[in-house]
């Protein structure tokens, strides 16, 4: 069966042989194809008319018979170019308030016509067609309007049709035709003709539509987006963008090429890159930990800090002043605080050897003081959304100037659907936009009904930091502050040690046989931190011992099983969060060791009695929050 010149490349015959096959193709159509295609028809329409005064100037000094519309043919005239309008081209006027104005076979004819092609050929001569060798086209603006929340009606306007019917037409006919979609490609083409005697080659057509096709891909994807939300039956077909914005040295590991850095449906990136050069991991640690402190801020209206490492968080916290005590066991006595540098510190502490090499996020404006903090750690990088002048030329000046820092948007408009992809299988969910309030503690099931504006607080603190943590997780807080937190594990019983074991070492630094440990001079910052770690845990390997005692001039005195115990007995008002409920009472038995005296979960297990009976025996409030947060 044929239609004109084509053809279907197999039989119609309906049998089991073609419902294998499923649906026909067309076959080719006879064309000849050259490396180098001569410009000297060009149509040009574009909305964006940046870049067409250069572009203009140099299709006027080659001869280029130019064929355009409206504004355009306006402005390449008065750069001296050989304009003819499409109307007088095609006998066609502009018409339905400019909606046709480049639909028409004289058009579309001198994009799609196959050269050498004896039969094409005979009909572009009967019917007047001129053959077009490039095309210039940009597309109405489409997602500005929608961004600036116009309405129905003022969104469909902007929806190109003739456009896109352009540049596909062009693309499929890159043996013969050029396409330019972007202001950004045109000194590329210049080029090409400088260096090809004002001729294009075929690779470089083939390389400017596949750009294209790419372009008419996003644009509709975007247009079919909204056009979903706004129906009551949106279709089932899900099409992402992704526009590559950066290339990256590899991916998580270093086998794992090529890697990039995608904007996501025609957006704009949520940060710019202001110095360094961010990997595939710091930049999964820098966005996680973004949204953290930025809904951190939201909910408590204070400064909050994170310290991430492999999208986690090792430590977060709120700008709430430190005591005396709290600078000299963290090693900033004589160091500026202002609360944004004490959200820092605080985040960075509760697991200060987890911290080494870590990423970090500040909700607020980064002042002086945080960057004098930063610049004593060992750290990969920040994000924040500002930087106080002085104190980006300090961060800038970290790791020989290799320090990452990352200005995030904080009016960022994430979208409502997040994608992925995981061994060749694609998963949709709504994102997790659910903001952790104190609107979620007021479901208090024990029988202490008290939670003080500070334990609130701390449970909001958790309760947000465990949400973009690799689950199972479960987060103990304490005075604006993670102490503990404890990471993708299996049972939520192991959560509550692994996190349990952290906190006990935070408090167990402030223990006076730890702060009054003497380190000979010289020894680094991060090397003091690991050597109070392990003097707390105790368990060192003999050649482990020596080396460890390198860092004194005299041996310390042990710190006691039974020291540490009673040290520990010491410890109150600490909160715990969990992702998901609580399936035994196991959880809240060995939490009571740890000084926890407030607990939030979302409830729902077959368990809830005997935990809440586990919660009231230790004299514990606990609040329901009915909100799982799972996070993979």
């Amino acid at each position: 069966i044929s239609f004109g010149s084509r053809k279907l490349a197999s039989s119609l015959v309906v049998d089991e042989g073609f419902l294998a096959m499923g649906p026909a193709t067309l076959a080719s159509v006879s064309a000849e194809v050259v490396d180098k295609v001569e410009i000297k028809t060009a149509l040009v329409s574009v909305f964006d008319k940046a870049g067409l005064e250069d572009l203009g100037k140099f299709l006027a000094s080659k001869g280029v018979h130019i064929l355009s519309t409206g504004g355009t043919a306006a402005k390449l005239r008065d750069l001296g170019c050989t304009v003819q309008d499409v109307a007088d081209y095609t006998g066609s006027p502009e018409i339905l308030d400019g909606r046709v104005k480049t639909l028409h076979p004289k058009v579309h004819g001198g994009l799609l016509a196959a050269r050498g092609n004896a039969g094409h050929e005979a009909e572009m001569e009967k019917h007047g067609i001129r053959k077009i060798d490039l095309v210039v086209v940009n597309l109405y603006p489409f997602q500005e309007a929608v961004a600036k929340g116009g309405d129905f009606a003022t969104c469909i306007e902007n929806i190109d049709i003739g456009g896109p019917a352009m540049i596909r037409a062009s693309a499929k006919n890159n043996a013969a035709v050029t396409i330019l979609t972007s202001p950004s490609q045109y000194a590329k083409f210049t080029q090409e003709l400088s260096d090809n005697n004002g001729c294009t080659t075929f690779n470089f057509r083939k390389n400017m539509a596949a750009a294209a096709y790419c372009l008419t891909s996003a644009y509709d994807f975007a247009v079919s987006g909204w056009l979903a939300g706004e129906v009551t039956e949106p279709p089932a077909k899900k099409t992402v963008t992704f526009e590559l914005e950066m290339p990256l040295k590899y991916g998580c590991n270093p086998h794992q090429l090529p890697a990039g850095l995608c904007a996501v449906a025609g957006k704009k990136l949520p940060f710019d890159v202001v110095n360094g050069t961010p990997g595939y991991i710091n930049l999964l640690d820098a966005i996680n930990a973004w949204q953290l402190v930025h809904e951190l801020s939201q909910a408590t209206g204070l400064p909050a800090a994170a310290s991430f490492k492999h999208v986690s968080p090792a430590g977060a916290a709120i700008g709430i002043p430190l005591s005396d005590e709290e600078r000299i066991v963290y090693e900033v006595k004589d160091k500026e605080m202002t609360a944004t540098a004490a959200a820092y510190v605080r985040a960075r502490n509760a697991d200060p050897m987890c911290s080494f090499g870590d990423f970090v996020a500040i909700s607020h404006e980064v002042d002086m003081a945080t960057a004098m903090i930063l610049k004593i750690e060992v750290s990969d990088g920040i994000i924040a959304p500002s930087f106080v002048p002085e104190a980006l030329e300090v961060l800038k000046a970290k790791k020989g100037g290799k320090f990452i820092v990352l200005k995030a948007d904080p009016n960022f408009q994430y979208s409502d659907l997040e994608y992925r992809m995981v061994g060749g299988v694609g998963f949709m969910q709504k994102r997790n936009d659910a903001l952790f309030d104190a609107s979620k503690l007021k479901e208090v099931v024990t029988s202490q009904k008290t939670l003080p504006d500070k334990a609130q607080k701390d449970l909001i603190l958790a309760s947000i930091a465990i949400k973009y943590t690799q689950s199972n997780s479960v987060g103990y807080s304490k005075d604006g502050m993670m102490i503990g937190v404890g990471a993708g594990q299996q049972s939520r019983v192991d959560c509550v040690k692994l996190a349990g074991r952290k906190v006990a070492t935070w408090w167990l630094r402030f223990h006076p046989k730890v702060k009054g440990l003497k380190f000979k001079d010289g020894v680094k910052r991060q090397d003091r931190v690991n050597a109070r770690v392990r003097y707390i845990e105790g368990d060192m390997e003999e050649a482990e011992k020596t080396e460890w005692l390198k860092n004194f001039d005299a041996p310390p005195e042990a710190l006691t099983t039974e020291e540490k115990s009673a040290f520990l007995k010491g410890l109150d008002g600490v909160a715990i969060s969990s992702d998901a409920f609580f399936p035994f009472r196991d959880s809240i038995d060995h939490a009571t060791r740890l000084g926890v005296k407030y607990v939030a979960q979302p409830g729902g297990s077959v368990a809830d009695a005997e935990v809440i009976e586990a919660c009231n025996t230790y004299g514990m409030a606990m609040a329901f929050t009915k909100l799982r947060l799972f996070h993979h």
